[in-house]
């Protein structure tokens, strides 16, 4: 999404420190968006959010409930409206909870960038940029990257994004092959 500065999947809401995959005594997996809200507004965010996954159904673990956590009480109001929205359009409970945001612990390298991770051809270009793993999970064009992979995106979007993204020609041609095959 044009705005989206980058993303990092992690753990949040738990009291445990330090929570891994493994042991996430509480946490839920979530995942941290940074964003420039000149480009694109919370609202936009959390439509995408609604979008994105079913929150119809109630998650039956505390690792994979569908949680918010809100900054300030702007996005607090914020969320709960969008919650409230969803529910009156499909006529169903919405499972979301909406909690303040009290610390956000980075996952393991191996689950940043699901998408991105399951192109060989792509991660290995943008590996070759970002070497160091956080450079790689904290890179504005992994991000905009692994967004197109996921479905986020127009093949006009990725015209206008593509110069930025510092991609080498194998890899830009199957960027838009896969944009391309994906919008149609």
């Amino acid at each position: 999404l044009p705005g989206v500065l980058r993303t990092r999947v992690g753990y949040s809401g738990g009291s445990t420190p330090d929570p891994t995959y493994h042991n996430i005594d509480g946490h839920s997996e979530t995942v941290q968006v940074d964003f420039d809200p000149e480009t694109i507004s919370y609202g936009e965010l959390l439509r995408v959010f609604f979008v994105s996954h079913n929150t119809a159904i109630p998650s039956m673990s505390r690792q994979y409930a569908s949680v918010i956590f809100h900054h300030d009480e702007e996005q607090r109001k914020a969320a709960e409206e969008a919650k409230r929205a969803m529910e009156a359009r499909y006529g169903l409970p919405v499972f979301t909870e909406i909690r303040p945001f009290a610390g956000f612990t980075r996952a393991e390298d191996y689950h940043q960038k699901y998408y991105l991770r399951n192109d060989t051809i792509l991660v290995s270009a943008l590996m070759s940029i970002y070497p160091d793993a956080t450079e790689f999970a904290d890179s504005t064009a992994v991000a905009r990257v692994n967004g197109y992979l996921g479905g986020e995106g127009t093949p006009d979007d990725l015209s206008r994004d593509l110069p930025d993204l510092g991609l080498p020609e194998e890899a830009q041609k199957r960027l838009r092959l896969v944009v391309d095959r994906m919008s149609r």
